[in-house]
């Protein structure tokens, strides 16, 4: 039994690392090909980040972190969820103009704004549920449609709530008071703080662990997701849980943007940070939507991100390399979960055959 969980933790860690390994192989091909360093470029990579790196680092996580386990909650249902930018942006647009009005006192407004974003994020998301269940939109046509949505629509809204800021060309919200703030943590020497919202990315993850592996609501999602028709015969509205993981999802996603909004941006503005989702979809699949992996998956997305960031001016290399780097992760990720999962399979096989060999020739004795 031992040898057995070994075995099986051997082949559960070794997808990941055999991807990584590729990534790193490959890319250094690129560099080859493109006449760079490739020494110089792993060096910076690999070397120890500051204090304020390490603080950057957590902070990108936090928000990776987020994205990822809103993609994951589809995922185990077998929906894919590529809305989860559309939904942090009208989302955190949502939350910075609730807390910038300041109807409730201190951190009430804090609660009332997140409770907003995530409001708005699991009814943006249900559309595409909606859609889904009612009419059979796949949701990956429906989330991709409303991404496109919601950013024009947020500009469009935002031209309306931007208040004048002098001596600035970026189109805000109204500031958010700083009593309402979620203030952040100082590591080491850092001139930088962590954010105070990486508590809640936490708890976000244990919640999510414990209701998908704990619950017979996770229960129901999961075999949903593994089997539609089983599911059914098993007395599970499809439906209604199809609809109920998208709006999870998307109140997950609603999340997304407030670490930057509450705790460093304090307003939305034409420069706030896009392309989160997508992120997240690479590192849950990293992660094999486990609330652990998906952690892992976004410090290493972070980091890569990070030490990336000094490539242009130390060796002259675009830190668009570290792109390349992330999406050969993915790709060699699930293959390398393809492969080990069908030799998991050909082992079992070969377990039982050889079980019911031993069996047989016991009878025969």
């Amino acid at each position: 039994m031992k040898n057995e969980r070994v075995a099986r933790l051997t082949l559960v860690l070794g997808a990941p690392a055999l991807a990584i390994v590729a990534a790193f192989l490959i890319t250094s091909l690129v560099l080859v090909l493109a006449g760079d360093s490739v020494s110089g470029v792993w060096g910076q990579i690999l070397s120890l980040p500051s204090s304020r790196g390490v603080v950057n680092i957590i902070n990108s996580a936090s928000v990776y972190y987020l994205s990822a386990v809103a993609v994951a909650i589809g995922f185990r249902m077998n929906l894919f969820n590529i809305g989860v930018d559309g939904q942090y942006r009208v989302a955190s647009f949502a939350a910075a103009v609730v807390a910038g009005e300041a109807w409730l006192p201190g951190h009430l407004n804090t609660v009332f704004a997140v409770f907003a974003a995530m409001l708005v994020g699991a009814a943006w998301a249900g559309i595409a549920g909606l859609l889904r269940v009612t009419r059979g939109v796949s949701e990956v046509i429906s989330t991709i449609m409303l991404n496109a949505i919601a950013t024009a629509l947020v500009a469009y809204l935002l031209r309306k709530a931007a208040v004048d800021n002098e001596g600035s060309n970026i189109t805000a919200t109204k500031q958010i008071p700083e009593s309402s703030w979620i203030p952040g943590f100082r590591l080491g020497d850092s001139p930088n703080e962590v954010y105070g919202f990486v508590f809640l990315a936490i708890l976000v993850g244990l919640v999510y662990g414990f209701v998908i592996n704990r619950t017979r609501f996770g229960f129901d999602l999961r075999a949903t997701g593994k089997s539609e028709t089983a599911a059914v015969a098993s007395g599970i509205n499809v439906k209604r849980m199809g609809l109920i993981a998208m709006l999870l999802s998307g109140a997950i996603a609603g999340l997304v943007g407030l670490p930057i909004l509450l705790g460093d941006a304090h307003s939305y503005g034409s420069t706030f940070q896009s392309g989160l989702g997508f992120a997240g979809i690479a590192i849950a699949l990293l992660g094999r939507n486990h609330p652990v992996g998906i952690g892992l998956g976004a410090l290493l997305f972070a980091f890569l991100d990070e030490q990336s960031n000094p490539l242009q001016i130390l060796l002259d290399v675009s830190p668009d390399i570290v792109k390349i780097t992330q999406g050969v992760i993915v790709l060699t990720v699930v293959i390398a979960y393809e492969v080990v999962r069908r030799y998991s399979a050909s082992r079992e096989q070969q377990q039982v055959a050889s079980a019911l060999d031993s069996e047989d020739k016991e009878v025969s004795a």
